[in-house]
């Protein structure tokens, strides 16, 4: 360790159970995160604080100024030029810890890329806002042997499980127990969240991970925690694995396969996304196109490019990719796409 690193990261190796010992595997430990939402950017900005080595971030989607309120790690002028979050992150944890090593991934997670994107790291970190997302991770988690932290908010309610390959109960025993999807009736796009709910459930992800790079496996207490901001109540339960668990014990991935159609309305928003993956579009062409065609309000910077055929707005992407605001309905959003963007 550094001579810097020691007086950096004096108050974290006071703490007995990090110590300089601790504190050495952080700086040669690495993750990746999925999302860098509320959740994310927090989880983010906590590990970067700490002292990990390695951070991959990757998030499909810009910032606007609605994520301001709980998204931490962005601010006006990120919102004002439509950043991809990826990129303004690694910006932001840069002025933070300018020796940690990040890589911002524009990218959409799906079963074509997850591999690629989550591999070789050893840990894998939840940002999403959808369960959809969240199962995939799972499937891959479990496929690349790789612990991995769930974790979701919505309202003033969050929860968040560290999930063991092969040791602890999965993501799929847990939607299996419950019955449905945890939280998935209610979206921040119709109940809102509370930032400090947000904070709260990432502090605890934040701390599991450390755990995990700090090789303190049996500091992990292996339970689902859930807590509730505005009413005070906070639980903690075993989720027991299930015998006859599709992706843990019989490894049958559907969510890794592709088997199941992904979730693509945008939590936050009135929003849809659509993802042509078989595309890349040269946005500076595209742009000259619109204008010709007196497209209004046609933006761009290097990551991206928006313009507005109201009601509606639309985000296009390099990779193909398309967030439609304005509607939840994919027919729509696909109609727009095939105008303007070709079928």
């Amino acid at each position: 360790m550094k001579p810097g690193d020691r007086e950096r990261y004096s108050r974290q190796i006071l703490f007995a159970e990090i110590g300089d010992e601790g504190q050495e595997k952080l700086l040669a430990a690495g993750a990746v995160l999925v999302g860098c939402g509320a959740l994310g950017s927090a989880v983010a900005d906590l590990l970067a604080r700490a002292g990990i080595g390695s951070l991959r971030i990757v998030d499909r989607d810009f910032v606007e100024r609605s994520n301001l309120q709980r998204q931490t790690l962005f601010d006006e002028s990120d919102a004002r030029q439509a950043l991809p979050k990826a990129v303004a992150a690694e910006r932001h944890l840069r002025a933070i810890n300018s020796e940690l090593h990040l890589e911002g991934a524009v990218a959409d997670l799906t079963p074509a890329n997850a591999r690629d994107l989550l591999g070789g790291w050893p840990l894998i970190l939840d940002g999403t806002d959808n369960f959809e997302t969240r199962l995939l991770i799972n499937d891959a988690a479990i496929s690349l042997g790789v612990p991995w932290v769930y974790a979701a908010v919505v309202g003033s309610y969050g929860v968040t499980m560290t999930i063991r390959p092969g040791e602890t109960a999965c993501l799929a025993c847990l939607v299996a127990a419950d019955g449905t999807h945890a939280g998935h009736e209610s979206t921040c796009d119709t109940v809102g969240v509370l930032g400090s709910a947000a904070s709260l459930i990432a502090s605890i992800e934040a701390a599991e991970a450390l755990k995990i790079l700090s090789r303190k496996p049996e500091a992990l207490h292996g339970r689902l925690v859930s807590a509730d901001v505005w009413t005070a109540r906070f639980q903690s339960i075993q989720v027991p694995r299930n015998p006859d668990c599709a992706a843990c014990v019989h490894h049958d991935f559907r969510y890794l396969a592709g088997e199941v159609q992904p979730h693509i309305t945008l939590c936050g928003r009135d929003s849809v996304q659509i993802h042509e993956r078989s595309r890349r579009l040269d946005l500076t062409d595209l742009g000259q196109r619109l204008l010709s065609a007196s497209v209004a309000e046609v933006r761009s910077n290097d990551f991206l490019l928006r313009f507005r055929v109201p009601p509606y707005e639309m985000t296009v992407f390099a990779d193909g990719r398309a967030i439609i605001k304005g509607t939840k309905d994919p027919a729509i959003a696909r109609s727009l796409y095939a105008r303007y963007l070709g079928a």
